[in-house]
C-alpha cells in the first residue's frame, strides 16, 4: 500500500494546538488573577476566564488530532498495513482527510478516538456512545456528536472534486466507513448505514469487499494521478 501524507499541514496545525494551548493558559492565568486580586474588574476577568477557555477547546482539538502520537493518520497506517499496491492511502492529501483508492473502491475513512459502546439508534438515526470518561466529553471535546453529517460533508466535497475533474468518467459510488480508533471501544452497531467497526477490523473488512462496489484500475490511476504522489523512499 502507497501512503501520501500532508506533513507540512500536520507541523502546521501541531503547532496551532500546542501555541493555542499554552495561550488558553496565560489568559485563564490572568483571569483568575483579576478575579481574586482585582475585584472591581470583574467583567475583565470573566471576560478574560471566557476567552481562556475558548482558546483551551480550540488547542485540545487541534491538539488531539495532529499533536499526539499516535495520530489518527498513524493509527490508520498501522491498520492496514498489507494491503497491495494498488491501494493509496491519502492523509490530508485528497480533498477530505483520510482516503483509500484502491480495487476495493473509493473508500472515506473517517475516524473516531471514543471510547465506550458504540450503538446506532434507527428510531433517531443516530450514533450513540455510552460509557467512556465524563470529564473528556465535557472538557475535551470527546463526546461522539455527529458522524453523519461529517460523512455527508466529506463525500459532498469528494464528488464534487470528482465530478469537476472528470466530467466524463464514470465512478463507483463513493463509500464511508466510520473507524473507531480508541481500543476501549466496544462498537454494537450492525444495523448502521455506514460500516462502523473498530480499527482491528478494518483490513479484514476492506480486504473482504464484494466486486460490485470494485474501483476499475483506469479509474485508480485517474485519482492517484490526480492527487499528490507518495513520497519516494
Amino acid at each position: 500500500m502507497k501512503i501520501v501524507t500532508n506533513q507540512k499541514l500536520i507541523s502546521r496545525n501541531a503547532k496551532i494546538g500546542k501555541y493555542t494551548t499554552f495561550a488558553s493558559l496565560a489568559v485563564l492565568g490572568i483571569g483568575m488573577y483579576l478575579t481574586f486580586a482585582q475585584s472591581e474588574l470583574i467583567n475583565w476577568s470573566f471576560a478574560a476566564l471566557m476567552v481562556g477557555f475558548l482558546l483551551s477547546q480550540i488547542g485540545i482539538y487541534f491538539s488531539s488530532r495532529w499533536g499526539k502520537s499516535p495520530r489518527p493518520d498513524e493509527i490508520l497506517n498501522t491498520s492496514l498495513k498489507g494491503l497491495e499496491d494498488k491501494y493509496t492511502l491519502y492523509h490530508y492529501a485528497a480533498v477530505i482527510p483520510h482516503l483509500l483508492v484502491g480495487p476495493a473502491g473509493i473508500w472515506i475513512i473517517n475516524p473516531y478516538q471514543q471510547a465506550g459502546t458504540i450503538t446506532y439508534n434507527e428510531n433517531k438515526g443516530r450514533w450513540q456512545q455510552k460509557g467512556g470518561n465524563l470529564y473528556l466529553k465535557i472538557f475535551a471535546q470527546d463526546s461522539l456528536g455527529r458522524p453523519d453529517l461529517e460523512v455527508k460533508t466529506h463525500t459532498e466535497d469528494l464528488q464534487k472534486f470528482i465530478k469537476e475533474k472528470f466530467p466524463d468518467t464514470q465512478f463507483p459510488a463513493i463509500q464511508n466507513i466510520l473507524v473507531f480508533t480508541n481500543p476501549k471501544a466496544n462498537v454494537q452497531a450492525p444495523e448502521a448505514p455506514i460500516p462502523t467497526l473498530v480499527i482491528d477490523k478494518l483490513k479484514e473488512f476492506i480486504r473482504k469487499r464484494p466486486k460490485e462496489s470494485a474501483l476499475p484500475q483506469d479509474c485508480i490511476k485517474l485519482l492517484q494521478d490526480t492527487f499528490p504522489k507518495p513520497a519516494k523512499e
